[in-house]
């Protein structure tokens, strides 16, 4: 069932959720939906985790999956008399990222659209918009969103400062490049999709598997923390993009990649070596790599010493924090490769 066709489907259903970190109830209620149509045990936590469990033969052994359901945006620091928002980064976002076009605020009580905006161009250096031409990328104190509303219909709407901001919906859909997909915030809806599939695939493991749909990772893994703080593992695996870039040794395409460290220390040897030990029972490619300014649910709970074994498995991804491009190919074998990984009896 998880050809290409559907998965770029189910990940496009996901993309159109809006997710903001600490603003995720629409996806919440999507996944709580899917979860329980699937058949499995699900629930929402007090830190706005969805936590699917699969029971399996034993109990002692433990292991979790988690993909965070949050994305990138930004939240609103002012809301002006003329109607404009200034907005500060929520994750790591960049306005140039975006450039001007629609933006979506999520009020309290009805969203607003506005138009995510830089100032003319046909300018001298007489205006300060001019630098931005030849000096120095556009920052979020450079920018402002511009809603054309009264200060009365925001307060309305339930726009004020903590309102968050992601990109327009209309702007999020994503398209179909060949066996490629391409959309804003890949990371990590497609990881989410990944959970979905495993939902569905895995019949009575060897241990108890938690598939965790994490809360707040773009802004500290706060979700994945209180998970693991209060759920004893055996092991915990992230799902996430792996940055394409010269500094890596990452080929684009079907090959997923397996991570040794990131920003936040070493991820445990032994577990990568049985998830080896998979893809090569799967005659799966597999790459590995190091990554710097980059952390996941397991390497940060494994700092704080939550689990004693981390591992991230990623899928080789274009313009991280973009406009992402990923090969479908990669995230399905992602889905074969865990899928064994859990059925999988290891001493």
């Amino acid at each position: 069932m998880w050809n290409y066709d559907y998965l770029f489907n189910i990940i496009e259903e996901l993309v159109m959720q809006h997710s903001p970190s600490g603003a995720e109830s629409a996806i919440n209620q999507y996944l709580m939906q899917k979860f329980a149509a699937l058949g499995v045990e699900v629930w929402c936590d007090r830190a706005d985790n969805i936590i699917a469990k699969i029971t399996g033969k034993n109990y002692d052994r433990p292991i979790a999956i988690t993909a965070h359901k949050d994305e990138i945006g930004a939240i609103v620091k002012h809301v002006g008399e003329n109607g404009r928002v200034e907005v500060r980064k929520l994750g790591g976002t960049f306005p140039w990222v975006y450039g001007e076009g629609v933006v979506d605020l999520l009020g309290d009580n009805t969203t607003i659209s506005g138009i995510l905006s830089f100032g003319s161009r046909h300018v001298s250096h007489e205006s300060p918009q001019k630098v931005f031409e030849e000096d120095k990328p556009v920052t979020w104190q450079d920018a402002w969103i511009e809603t054309k509303c009264t200060p009365q219909e925001l307060e309305a709407a339930g726009i004020r400062p903590g309102t968050r901001m992601v990109v327009g919906r209309h702007r999020k859909r994503p398209i179909r490049l060949k066996d490629y997909i391409a959309s804003y915030t890949l990371d990590n809806k497609a990881s989410v999709a990944i959970l979905l599939a495993l939902a569905e695939q895995i019949k009575q493991p060897p241990t108890d598997v938690y598939l965790i749909a994490s809360a707040k990772e773009e802004v500290g893994a706060i979700g994945a923390l209180y998970f693991t703080q209060n759920q004893r593992l055996d092991a915990l695996i992230a799902l996430e993009i792996c940055p394409l870039s010269c500094e890596y040794p990452i080929e684009d395409g079907e090959s997923p990649v397996i991570l040794s460290q990131d920003s936040y220390g070493m991820y445990d040897e032994t577990l990568n070596g049985q998830l080896r030990k998979c893809a090569k029972q799967l005659e799966m490619p597999l790459q590995l790599a190091i990554l710097s300014k980059f952390g996941s649910d397991a390497s940060i709970a494994m700092k704080f010493g939550h689990v004693p074994r981390a591992a991230c498995l990623a899928f080789p991804t274009q313009n991280t924090h973009g406009y992402e491009i990923a090969h479908l190919g990669a995230i399905t074998n992602c889905i074969d490769l865990l899928q064994s990984f859990c059925q999988t009896e290891f001493e």
